[in-house]
């Protein structure tokens, strides 16, 4: 990680602190001065790639200089999903069971953002658990992607949405910054959003999710490419075909950045069309 990218994390950090202790939190301490690492993650290595580290001075632009400790490892996701936990921004704390940060590898090949936990995601504290998740799992695996692998599964809010309603624009931006700094941390690859509220949200844009797949955009230099839900795919299977389209498009610009990654993982697997009961 570059002395800009903590310096970043920091301020991210210190903000969502502040917020949710309504003062300026003892837990950041003068802003040190702050040394790059050496980069040893054969994952994903954005260098090697071409992938611009330019996203970690865009997000923070916004976000005042402020004042924490040096984090290392995987010391800054934990940290992460700590203040996460803790988070108090929006009305959605009040009615959730677990706050959902996300899970995966770091430095992965791919950063999976989909909308907000349902009800068994609330209940366990983890991503695309449900019927809609197992059939995320599927749809990853066809293309040589895995959660515990070389993927991170995160949501546009952490917390449930009651009845499984849309999030409001208020509590997407409450979570903005954390979505930011796991982009910051992760440095993925390639983005995939599921659904038009991750779509939506992650790209600033009104456009629908019929017209916003098939087509490759940017987030702070990282390729993006936007498909349908799995939960749409399982209200209508006639979704999964260019949903399989989709995935093997995302498939080959990844090949492209990291060529070989999915050399041990076997060969690429159509995305079962019948819309059976386990989905």
């Amino acid at each position: 990680m570059t002395s800009t990218e903590k310096t970043l994390l920091y301020n991210l950090l210190k903000t969502a602190s502040d917020n949710i202790n309504g003062y300026s939190s003892p837990d950041f301490p003068a802003t040190p001065v702050f040394a790059d690492d050496i980069e040893n993650n054969i994952v994903s290595n954005n260098a090697a790639v071409g992938i611009s580290t330019e996203a970690a001075a865009n997000a923070g632009a916004a976000v005042n200089a402020g004042a924490a400790s040096e984090f290392t490892g995987t010391t800054e996701l934990s940290l992460l999903a700590e203040k996460i936990a803790e988070c108090t921004r929006c009305s959605l704390c009040k009615t959730r069971t677990k706050a959902v940060p996300g899970e995966g590898v770091q430095n992965p090949a791919v950063l999976v953002i989909g909308e907000g936990p349902g009800a068994d995601e609330d209940a366990s504290g983890r991503p695309f658990v449900g019927k809609a998740g197992q059939l995320l799992d599927k749809m990853l695996a066809a293309i040589q992607l895995n959660r515990t692998k070389n993927c991170f599964i995160a949501n546009i809010v952490k917390c449930r949405p009651p009845n499984n309603r849309d999030p409001m624009p208020e509590e997407a931006e409450a979570c903005s910054s954390f979505l930011q700094a796991q982009i910051t941390l992760l440095k993925p690859a390639m983005i995939l959003c599921v659904g038009r509220i991750a779509a939506q949200n992650l790209l600033k844009t009104e456009t629908g999710i019929n017209r916003l797949r098939g087509s490759f955009y940017e987030y702070n230099g990282i390729p993006v490419l936007c498909t349908y839900h799995p939960s749409a795919l399982l209200r209508n299977v006639d979704l999964k075909r260019p949903a399989w389209e989709d995935l093997k498009m995302f498939k080959a610009k990844l090949e492209t950045l990291i060529p070989g990654y999915a050399e041990n993982s076997g060969s690429m697997n159509s995305l079962n069309t019948s819309n059976t009961a386990d989905e």
